[in-house]
């Protein structure tokens, strides 16, 4: 919608394409299955929206659905897929943990024995999945330490209401270490060498994320590689190691609109000495003579502005504060009017912030 008012639930609006989602998640499950993984659907960056999470609960291409907030988990846990917290738990949240999620992501060793303790309480066997930083610098072991890795396996093991259920890792949300074969092989590695000193069966490896993607859809993951883990793959059809888009997915299949509410035209560069904005940056501007400059009822609080990209492509972002975004309207395709809205796709940050915001509302079609 760019034209007209909007009843429904008001501006700014989320609109949730459900078509293009499922053909999203088609792509990418089938690509995940053929490269000889199991595929765990990652929800937080939709706030597990009950629209979203059903689709994927009837989907029987998706084994897990994970998030790195037991709040998120608790609102489909017990529905019929495996349940995956994905941060690493909380000591305060524990007792949650072991009611909502069947699995885990750990990597200390005591935290590990909080939920032994209250897996034991709530009579459940847990399951951990025990994380190994391959040099991306965020959570787990890291991948040298031998003697530790060993013993805190060594520590699962022995614990009676909790199940060693695999290793995984994380790369380039941190540290933005792109997986390579070399380095997720270390990873492999390392489940080889577990199984054979413990002999522990078939292990969970779950090696990444959508930045792992590209290799599932070159066949190039490493050997023992059986799980990858999909967020922004899904919802915005990217894979996220060069920020190439999925063949055969959409990228709009969530987009943001918010309403113009007010036109002017006026100097590109303020006027007087300049400090620094209300989040304590100093601000640079480029002088691009008068322009036509929209002002839209979205700002910092609901969106990241960086990641929004108008549909409009003679349209720029000039910036936000924290209630109003400020655009650029002098090259538009069309004219604009105060009411009209305006429709941005967006980041994996971007939509990420509007999701989790209180003041955007969603629209699914």
């Amino acid at each position: 919608m760019t034209n007209g008012m909007k009843d429904a639930a008001g501006f700014p609006a989320l609109m949730v394409d459900m078509e293009k989602l499922r053909r999203n998640l088609e792509t990418v499950t089938r690509t995940v299955r053929d490269a000889g993984c199991s595929v765990m659907i990652v929800t937080k960056s939709f706030c597990a929206d009950s629209r979203i999470t059903r689709m994927l609960l009837s989907d029987p291409m998706v084994d897990y659905l994970a998030d790195s907030r037991i709040q998120n988990i608790k609102t489909y846990s017990g529905m019929g897929k495996e349940t995956v917290l994905l941060r690493l738990p909380q000591p305060c949240e524990i007792k949650d943990v072991i009611r909502y999620a069947g699995i885990s992501f750990n990597s200390e060793a005591g935290t590990v024995e909080l939920l032994n303790a209250e897996a034991s309480r709530q009579k459940k066997i847990h399951k951990i999945v025990l994380m190994i930083d391959l040099g991306d610098l965020r959570e787990g072991l890291y991948y040298t330490e031998d003697k530790k890795i060993f013993s805190t396996v060594e520590t699962i093991l022995v614990l009676k209401n909790l199940q060693f259920y695999g290793i995984a890792c994380n790369l380039t949300c941190y540290g933005a270490v792109i997986p390579k074969r070399d380095n997720l092989s270390v990873l492999s590695g390392w489940a080889e060498r577990i199984r054979e000193k413990f002999d522990t069966g078939p292990l969970l490896v779950s090696g990444g994320n959508s930045s792992s993607y590209y290799l599932a859809e070159k066949n190039e993951l490493p050997a023992g590689i059986n799980n990858l883990r999909l967020g922004e793959a899904f919802i915005l059809g990217n894979e996220t190691a060069y920020g190439s888009r999925i063949k055969n997915t959409f990228g709009d299949a969530v987009t943001l609109e918010a309403q113009i509410i007010e036109i002017q035209t006026k100097p590109s560069v303020p006027e007087g000495e300049i400090g620094v904005d209300a989040f304590g940056e100093t601000p640079v501007f480029r002088d691009r003579g008068s322009i036509e400059r929209a002002l839209l009822a979205l700002g910092r609080q609901d969106i990241d502005p960086g990641g929004l990209f108008p549909c409009d492509a003679g349209i720029n972002v000039l910036g936000a504060s924290s209630d109003h975004l400020i655009l650029d309207i002098s090259g538009a395709d069309r004219p604009y009017r105060v009411g009209d809205s305006v429709r941005f796709t967006l980041s994996y940050g971007a939509a990420l912030r509007a999701f989790t915001g209180a003041y955007v509302s969603r629209v699914f079609c």
